[in-house]
């Protein structure tokens, strides 16, 4: 008989051939005589018997079952195997390792912004880390009508509960709704503090959450990248110039309402520097013939007889002694 006691000793062991896999519960109950234990790297082995863990077991390696593990066993150390007893009972493999899981918001959230009566909508996307965090939570809660649990179970419940905790967070503040990248760092930390709270519930820790980028409507981004040419030519006259030249570099001057705009203010443009630029050389002409009328020198010294402004109040430009501002038309005095 003793040839064959041990024909029907198998391996308790979990390859790991899934990725993402948070825990793995070992499929068949029953531990024959002669059965390997063996524990990889980055996993524990939980024997449970009738629903209640009799050992915990964390170093790699290759095990006895009968020698080494039954030993340890809370209620099972007097166990033992004969040729028709096998030991029934289960195994749960925990994943000890951190694992990295990307994500994206799975609608996009509108949120309120000034100026847009129907709200922004926006769409974010990142990473976070997830481990198991407690044994006795994933047994409790988990394991006891699981198989396995994945990372894809873990991102399903976080985005079933991401877009409100976003929302909330972004509206915290006052922030820039047009510059949330700028604070997606202080975002993220209060995003992870209530997720880590929402799954240490069933055992699993979030012990990292970011968030790379937040995506805007083509239109917002539009009018932000000509707030930041504005911005950069600093002056609208340039701009206007500038985006002139642009279409006619693209053979587009003539076309369309948009070109009809960019012709119609450039000429505008031009027409205003010309006047400004006579009045100047007038001016300029009499000051050299010594000319200036008594109207004109309390201007010129500072006086109030009716005289206007040197520059415009509402836009910088020279007065030159004009009653209405030649870049503006605010009037002047």
């Amino acid at each position: 008989m003793g040839l064959f006691s041990n024909q029907f000793s198998n391996v308790v062991e979990w390859n790991e051939t899934k990725e993402g896999v948070l825990f793995f519960k070992w499929q068949n109950q029953e531990i024959k005589k002669g059965s390997k234990l063996i524990i990889r790297p980055g996993q524990d082995a939980i024997f449970l018997y009738n629903g209640i863990v009799e050992g915990i077991f964390e170093d790699e390696g290759s095990y006895d079952i009968e020698s080494q593990i039954i030993p340890f066993l809370t209620t099972l150390k007097s166990f033992k195997f004969g040729f028709n007893t096998p030991l029934r009972a289960e195994v749960l493999f925990i994943n000890t390792k951190e694992l990295l899981v990307r994500w994206g918001t799975k609608n996009a959230i509108n949120l309120q912004a000034p100026g847009l009566p129907g709200g922004m909508p926006i769409r974010a996307f990142g990473t976070f880390n997830c481990k198991i965090a407690d044994h006795s939570v994933v047994i409790d809660k988990l394991a006891g009508i699981r198989q396995t649990y994945t990372v894809e179970d873990v991102k399903e419940r976080i985005i079933a509960s991401l877009d409100q905790l976003l929302m909330s967070w972004i509206s915290k503040e006052g922030r820039d709704m047009f510059n949330l990248q700028a604070d997606a760092r202080n975002i993220a930390k209060g995003l992870e503090s209530d997720l880590d709270m929402d799954m240490r519930k069933i055992g699993i820790e979030i012990t990292d959450f970011t968030i790379e980028s937040f995506s805007y409507p083509e239109e917002i981004k539009k009018m932000q990248e000509k707030a930041a040419a504005q911005s950069m030519v600093g002056d609208m006259n340039k701009y206007t110039q500038m985006a002139a030249a642009d279409g006619m570099s693209n053979g587009r001057a003539g076309g369309g309402i948009a070109s009809d705009m960019v012709n119609l203010q450039m000429g505008m443009a031009i027409g205003q520097q010309m006047v400004n630029q006579m009045n100047l050389n007038q001016n300029a002409g009499m000051n050299n013939m010594g000319a200036a009328s008594p109207q004109t020198a309390p201007a010129q010294n500072g006086g109030d007889n009716g005289a206007g402004p040197k520059f415009c109040p509402n836009c910088g430009t020279p007065a030159n002694g004009m009653k209405f501002c030649g870049n503006c038309g605010n009037q002047l005095f």
